[in-house]
């Protein structure tokens, strides 16, 4: 018996460590009326969803959640998958993007077009000692001046018009192979 779409149940699975992806999460959960699951809740059962929306953040090149889609990859394994990153390299630079997902992703568990990078927040005042002084030394190494300013100072550019593509991609998919509606003769 094949599943109706548009009846599938999803959730959204995060990992935030300074909230720009947990508030990601939250404003997907409104728009696409799912709940949000942090990774390690002890309620979470993979299986009782037909598909999933990930996010996680990246620190230095590592996804928060590198471990645990690892140690999760059977049960997500045939599943729809979509992740958004979150994370400072931006969507100009595809290069260093596709090397994170190399990275952090096991192959094969998310196709390439239902991953999405969203721009992330820098707030000096809320990092810890050791990101704040690996960020201070990131700065001093980099050449480019534009990057090393960016390094340098707070950022944000987290708001909700940036899950557009990932909204889009989920509602889509739910509606991909609806049944057509007929009218009774």
């Amino acid at each position: 018996m094949k599943l109706n779409k548009q009846y599938m149940s999803g959730a959204i699975i995060c990992k935030s460590l300074y909230g720009a992806t947990r508030q990601y999460s939250d404003w997907l959960a409104t728009g696409l009326r799912l709940k949000v699951f942090e990774s390690e809740d002890p309620s979470l059962a993979l299986n009782d969803y037909d598909y999933l929306v990930i996010g996680t953040s990246v620190y230095f090149g590592k996804m928060l959640l590198k471990d645990w889609l690892a140690k999760n990859k059977r049960a997500l394994t045939g599943k729809p998958v979509f992740l958004f990153v979150v994370c400072a390299t931006p969507n100009s630079e595809p290069n260093k993007q596709h090397q994170i997902v190399e990275q952090n992703v096991p192959a094969g568990l998310v196709s390439k077009q239902n991953i999405y990078f969203l721009p992330g927040r820098v707030s000096r005042e809320q990092l810890s000692w050791k990101h704040s002084l690996i960020l201070w030394i990131g700065a001093h190494m980099e050449k480019d001046p534009r990057k090393k300013a960016a390094m340098s100072g707070d950022i944000d550019g987290v708001e909700p018009a940036q899950l557009a593509g990932i909204l889009d991609g989920v509602k889509s998919f739910l509606t991909s192979s609806a049944p057509a509606q007929t009218s009774p003769a």
